[in-house]
This record gives structure tokens, C-alpha cells and sequence, in this order.
């Protein structure tokens, strides 16, 4: 890298990576794993304490005994085992402490290491997507736990219901530039559209004169070619060198043009009208208008895609037992719950297909989308080795389509391995996108993925003719493109409405006023995205505006929606303001009542 990096720090700077991994034959308690730095740094000062007695150099040892103490309470040692006991209550695991870490589930142990480290390293502690695969229990849990830290701490996480409940300062990196943004994620979005608009106006002054120097030249380079002259060849090479000064020096605009994949899910049927050069949308659309449509969206919607009778799982323990449920064609399912409960085995044991008690619909083609990308990649192949079962006739079609996904072509020419957990989610979902599948099981798709693509995604889901099986723990998700929720309870899956759903999380994971702010973010988030459409739609007519007249109208529809954006943040604000005076007035009858 380029430029300084300062660290100042005092003390060590803690650090929970996104990958764990847990020694099978380290055989030790929580508490013990938790308390591992306070007992060595007690060991030390009583060491030093016994070498004391007996030494000739007792100037030297304490030194280090002070250096020592000063560790020992820099992370409050003294109260240590308190501390442990208050911090795994905060995160759920109450009674923990003389459980094995080998018996621990994905999630707590990744609760447990963030604990360890905010213990022993207070001042400043690293997180790099701490909150990969935590299902919505150990979600909250870590949403406590980083609520209650009082030191400092740098967070790696596209999870939106942590951006929304836990910081106050969030850090934009996009096409190599980082923009800072006070608030959370709420403010955050709405200062983005601001600078967005506010660049693309000076995108806009600069492209005028841009285009208006280029006219010059043109005009110079007519003129100069008719009549041989010296002076008009100078003119020509300073006005040249203008211009080149002015396309360098241009407003750089990196969060304007947000590299969002285009992820698109087609069934078969829709496959076939575009291979045979119909176009899919005008086929539906006279279908509807000829009576024909209805009919077959009715045979569809009752057409069984899948059914599942009597289901069980069994590892050393029942995991599901007498799982019943079935998925019609369009259908769109989530199945939630806690790490541990079989999910993951329910898709891997339908995309097998050997289970009895699991049965497909006729003709019905499957897409699976797996946690272990190794299952599904050569990680030691490119990315473009990758594809050659694609259905793509040239190394062209493959980098042309990929580079709709958001691949550079000098990705496509690496190995898998070499790409990130988002870019592995992304390459899997363009790979399904090929297969033309009926049916899509997907196990956590958003893990990994960065906000654009998770919202890339919701939208391909919902725009899918297809019927979809997904497991997650994303809460947007879930909310924004699935039609109901099978939930794990009992060992079994109990349906429920996305009604239901919803209120269900917001009573267990938000707080009491959420439900309503949500509610008003989302329309407002709506409003947002109109005026996102509005500002593409005048960057395109910058792009072929060819004189002041059509520059001028164009710098007007901007001043309209930067006119529009205040409002919107006015508006946020007062909102805001009555959410506020909602939490104070209930806390007042609280106390009251109390």
C-alpha cells in the first residue's frame, strides 16, 4: 500500500477474523479459554514475586514487575472472573463457563472469541464480519455485546441489522476511496445520496466544459487542416493540452456509479423463449391479454414442486423428526432458525435426492447453492476453468457475462481461491443464474456479500418465476423477498405468515419503537430509490446533452431532486425527533410505574 498507516494504540490491538476454527485436541473450558491471558500475566507477577527473594538484581525485576502490574490492570485482572461471568451473560451463554469449546456450536464459539478479546484487549479490538452464519439468537447476543464495549472498535460487516443498531460512524470504501459518514446506517444512506447528487452536479460543470473545449478543438483541427499555418497549429496543441489538463483533473465521482451485480434467475421455460429469440416478457404479456396467462399461472401456482413426508434427521441426537411440508411452483420459502437444528442437512439431503421421504415434482431441475464453496469450485482452477460448463460457447461470453456480476477481467483470470467469501457467493449465484433451475436451494446466500449485492439479490429472487428454498439468518432478507417462513421448532417446521414473521423478530430483536421507525425508513428508502432512478436517468441525458440549452434543463431536474433529497432529510430528522420523544415518554411511565 501507498501512504502512512499510524497505529496509536496503548497496549494490544485485539483482533476476531470471520474464519474460526477451534483445536480439536485442546481440550478446554470456556473459562478457561476466556481467562487464558489473565493466568498467564498472575503466573508472571508471582514469579517475579518468588525470583525477588532470592536475587541480586532486584533493581531489574521490579521493573519488570511493575510493567507486568501495569498489563494486569490496564485489563481490569483483578475482577476477572467476574468480568467473564457479566460479559457471557451479555451474550446469552449464561452457565457456559465450564462447557468444552469443542462442544460449542459455530456461533458461540464465535460470541466467545469476540468476548476473549474485548476482555484482554479493550482499548481497540478489530472485527472482520463477526457476524458470518450467527443465526438470529447470537446476532442479537453480539449486537449487545458491541453495544456494551466502551473502548473503541473497527468493524468488517455488510449485516444491515447490525449497521442499523450498533455504530455511530460509518466508513464507505468504494472504488479505492473511503468516505467517512457520522450517524448510523439510516444516516449514512441518505448523506450518500446527498454526495452523490452533490458530485454528480460537479460531474456535471465539468463535463460542460469538457464538451465545450472539445468543440474548440474540433474547430481548430478544421481549420488548421484547411489553412497552413503556424499559429493556428500552436493554438491547436495549447487548446489539446487544455482539454487533456481537464479530462484528468475531472470530478472524480467513486460512490456515483455503484458497481451493483445484475444477478438474474430464469426457469427453464424462460431459458427457451430467449434461446428460440422470443422475447419472454411480450410472451407472458399476450398470454395475459388472450385469457391464456391466468390459466397457466393457475396450473402453475397448483403444480407440487416438492414434497417432503415424514422427514427425520439423526446425528447422535433426533435433529428433526416427522417434518412435513410441500412447495408449490412460485413459492418462495425461507427456513430460519438456530445454528444446529438440521436446515443445512435438509437442502444438502434434497439436492441428493435419495431420501425416500423427499420427493420432487415432474421434470423439476435443481440449482444448490452451498456454504463450502469447495463443494461447488476447483479452487485451484480460474475462474474462467470454472465456467467452461456454463453453456458458453467463447472465453468472450464468459468474461462478458461475468463482468455483469461485478468481475473484472483480471479476476476472471485468477484462481477461485484467491477471491474473497462475497466474491466465491457471487461466482456461485452467477453459475445457478446459467443453469435455468425451477427449483433454487440456497444455504445463506448473503453471507459474505456486501449491501449492494444482498439488495441485487432480494430484487433477482422476487423478479424469479421460479420457487425458491432458502436458509438464512438475514432478517432483510427474509423480509423483503420471501412469501412465508418455515420455522424450526420442536425438532419440526411450524409455518408461519410473513406477518407473523415479522412481528415475531421485531418483539424478540428490536427495540419496542422499531416496528413503527421501520416501517417509515422503508417508505422513505422507497422514496430514495426513485430518486436514485431519477438521477440515472440525468446522467444519461448529461451523457448526450450537446448544447448549453439541454445542460441548462438538465442542471435544473438536479437542483429539483437535491431539492427533494433536503426534504427527505428534514423530514428524517423530525421523525427522529418523534422517536425520540416516544422512547422518553415511555421510559417516564415506566418509572412511574415502578
Amino acid at each position: 500500500y501507498d501512504g502512512k498507516l499510524i497505529v496509536d494504540v496503548p497496549g494490544r490491538i485485539g483482533y476476531v477474523s470471520q474464519f474460526y476454527t477451534i483445536e480439536r485436541e485442546k481440550e478446554v473450558t470456556v473459562f478457561d479459554y476466556i481467562s487464558e491471558e489473565f493466568v498467564r500475566l498472575q503466573n508472571k507477577i508471582n514469579q517475579i514475586c518468588e525470583d525477588m527473594a532470592v536475587t541480586d538484581h532486584l533493581e531489574e525485576l521490579m521493573e519488570e514487575y511493575q510493567q507486568t502490574l501495569d498489563e494486569f490492570n490496564a485489563i481490569d485482572g483483578d475482577f476477572y472472573e467476574s468480568n467473564i461471568r457479566k460479559q457471557l451473560k451479555t451474550a446469552g451463554l449464561a452457565g457456559y463457563e465450564d462447557q468444552l469449546l469443542t462442544n460449542l456450536s459455530g456461533g458461540e464459539f464465535k460470541l466467545v472469541q469476540a468476548i476473549r478479546e474485548m476482555m484482554i484487549s479493550p482499548k481497540f479490538i478489530i472485527m472482520d464480519e463477526p457476524d458470518v452464519f450467527l443465526d438470529f439468537q447470537h446476532l442479537n447476543a453480539l449486537r449487545n455485546l458491541i453495544n456494551s464495549h466502551k473502548g473503541t472498535l473497527l468493524v468488517i460487516t455488510h449485516n444491515r441489522y447490525l449497521l442499523n443498531h450498533c455504530f455511530n460512524k460509518i466508513l464507505h470504501l468504494e472504488n479505492t476511496e473511503m468516505q467517512e459518514f457520522d450517524g448510523n446506517y439510516v444516516d449514512y444512506n441518505f448523506a450518500l445520496l446527498q454526495m452523490k447528487i452533490e458530485q454528480q452536479e460537479l460531474a456535471a460543470a465539468d463535463m460542460e466544459e469538457i464538451e465545450r473545449n472539445r468543440k474548440i478543438v474540433e474547430r481548430l483541427r478544421n481549420s488548421a487542416t484547411a489553412i497552413d499555418s503556424a499559429t493556428r497549429g500552436r493554438s491547436l496543441h495549447a487548446r489539446v493540452s487544455l482539454l487533456e489538463r481537464l479530462e484528468a483533473r475531472k470530478t472524480k465521482s467513486p460512490f456515483v456509479d455503484i458497481k451493483q451485480p445484475e444477478i438474474v434467475f430464469h426457469a427453464d421455460e424462460v431459458l427457451n423463449a430467449e434461446v428460440s429469440g422470443e422475447n419472454p416478457e411480450e410472451s407472458l404479456e399476450s398470454e395475459r391479454k388472450s385469457g391464456q396467462g391466468d390459466t397457466n399461472a393457475e396450473n402453475a401456482a397448483e403444480k407440487i414442486v416438492l414434497s417432503v413426508e415424514d422427514y427425520n434427521v439423526t446425528f447422535d441426537r433426533e435433529i428433526m423428526e416427522h417434518v412435513s411440508f410441500v412447495l408449490h411452483a412460485g413459492d418462495k420459502v425461507a427456513i430460519v432458525g438456530p445454528n444446529g437444528t438440521g436446515k443445512t442437512t435438509l437442502l444438502r439431503d434434497i439436492i441428493k435426492g435419495e431420501n425416500p421421504a423427499i420427493r420432487l415434482g415432474e421434470n423439476v431441475k435443481m440449482a444448490y447453492l452451498s456454504q463450502m464453496h469447495g463443494e461447488v469450485f476447483d479452487e485451484k482452477a480460474t475462474v474462467l476453468k470454472n465456467f467452461e460448463d456454463a453453456g458458453f460457447d467463447t472465453d468472450d461470453q464468459v468474461i462478458a457475462y461475468l463482468k455483469t456480476y461485478g468481475f473484472e477481467e483480471e479476476l476472471i483470470y485468477s484462481p477461485v481461491c484467491d477471491l474473497s467469501g462475497g466474491e466465491k457467493n457471487l461466482l456461485q449465484l452467477a453459475k445457478i443464474s446459467r443453469t435455468g433451475a425451477g427449483l433454487l436451494l440456497l444455504d445463506e446466500p448473503t453471507s459474505h456479500l456486501d449491501t449492494y449485492s444482498q439488495l441485487a439479490l432480494e430484487q433477482a429472487v422476487e423478479k424469479y418465476n421460479g420457487t425458491v428454498l432458502m436458509v438464512s439468518h438475514d432478517f432483510y432478507t427474509v423480509a423483503n423477498c420471501m412469501d412465508y417462513v418455515l420455522l424450526t421448532e420442536d425438532k419440526g417446521l411450524r409455518k408461519v405468515s410473513m406477518r407473523k414473521f415479522r412481528k415475531m423478530i421485531y418483539a424478540d430483536h428490536f427495540d419496542k419503537d422499531y416496528l413503527e421507525y421501520e416501517q417509515k425508513k422503508k417508505e422513505l428508502e422507497q422514496r430514495q430509490k426513485d430518486l436514485q432512478k431519477l438521477l440515472e436517468a440525468a446522467r444519461e441525458r448529461l451523457q448526450i446533452a450537446e448544447s448549453n440549452d439541454a445542460y441548462q434543463g438538465m442542471q435544473k431536474s438536479i437542483e429539483n431532486l437535491k431539492s427533494q433529497v433536503q426534504q427527505i432529510s428534514f423530514k428524517i430528522e423530525k421523525e427522529e425527533e418523534q422517536t425520540a420523544k416516544l422512547l422518553r415518554i415511555q421510559k417516564a411511565l415506566s418509572t412511574e410505574i415502578a
